[in-house]
């Protein structure tokens, strides 16, 4: 059994056993109900996973599942698509959020009037949103500060791919630069090696083929997104020092899986997208039939009907288990 399918049954199982928990079987789970899923540069391979895992869980309650968003990346525009999505009335919405700020007032007016939405893989933290399900992007940049630092001898140098302006990207950002400075404090690193590759492999490559070219002594970059890493890959091939930089990268598709499997991208940092997207529909499905019977009346009682936050981990793909995540289909 590949990995894939051991996380689904295994979800599946724990899914079962938590509705039978609340006298209900699967066949009294089947309902007309909607449920969408809302994400912002919405074709892109990343969220294929996220979404795969939302239809199992929709598959498994007997419910239907609708994936949609704006392709660009736009922050007015997936406000646009959230608001059209909640006059659609649907049952629950499962939100990846490109700017926390903005989406906040559309998020807490869909929370008052009655919709469950829970957010997943970028969150909105101060907003009502019921849950949250994602990365401790922080910690996984430690992890990335970890695997490069080991690599690297003092007075080399450590840039960082990264979108500043998105908040689970800048904690990643965060985790790896502190930790460099607490535990390799003889790396050099900064505000001045951090590029903004706009969400865009192209960024990423011409930002850090321009750094390379000012900044010689760059031994290690952290690509905190998978179009960063593809770029960041192409700019060290074409500077001929793919083998000379250790580069770790963060999400993965194809692509990504090939550079690793050639030896050119040492790692790179796996997220649980399928969990993000199963146990959101659950959440949101739970709430929505009321399910949640932490008190006697939670709503009475003011709290959140769900746990605010749910890590579901990352995990560090290279040449020895890149295979397995070859099986998306």
């Amino acid at each position: 059994m590949n990995r894939r399918d051991f996380l689904k049954r295994s979800s599946l199982v724990t899914a079962a056993g938590m509705l039978a928990s609340h006298g209900v079987s699967l066949a009294k789970a089947q309902t007309d109900q909607t449920y969408y899923m809302v994400a912002f540069l919405s074709g892109i391979d990343y969220w294929k996973d996220c979404a795969r895992g939302m239809m199992d869980a929709a598959e498994f309650l007997g419910v239907e599942a609708v994936y949609t968003g704006t392709p660009e990346y736009d922050i007015t525009a997936e406000v646009r698509v959230l608001e059209e999505t909640i006059a659609q009335e649907p049952d629950g919405i499962l939100l990846t959020v490109i700017n926390p700020e903005a989406l906040q007032p559309t998020i807490d007016s869909a929370i008052d009037s009655g919709l469950p939405l829970v957010t997943f893989d970028a969150d909105s933290p101060l907003s009502k949103r019921y849950s949250f399900l994602g990365t401790g992007n922080y910690a996984a940049g430690v992890m990335g500060a970890r695997y490069i630092g080991p690599l690297l001898s003092a007075g080399d140098q450590a840039a960082v791919i990264t979108v500043p302006s998105q908040g689970n990207l800048l904690e990643r950002t965060q985790g790896f630069l502190n930790t460099l400075a607490a535990e390799y404090p003889d790396i050099i690193t900064g505000d001045s090696f951090i590029i903004d590759n706009q969400n865009s492999a192209e960024g990423a490559a011409t930002g850090l083929s321009a750094l390379l070219q000012a900044e010689p002594n760059i031994k290690g970059v952290f690509s905190t997104n998978a179009l960063a890493a593809i770029g960041a890959a192409q700019a060290l091939r074409e500077a001929g020092m793919s083998a000379d930089v250790a580069h770790i990268g963060f999400d993965y598709d194809e692509g990504t899986l090939d550079l690793i499997d050639s030896g050119e991208l040492g790692a790179t940092l796996a997220q649980g997208t399928w969990q993000m997207g199963f146990w959101g529909l659950m959440f949101a499905y739970m709430v929505r039939n009321e399910m949640i019977e932490s008190v006697s009346d939670w709503q009475a009682a003011g709290i959140s009907p769900l746990p605010p936050y749910v890590d579901t981990g990352v995990v560090v793909i290279n040449q020895s288990n890149s295979q397995y995540w070859r099986s998306a289909e």
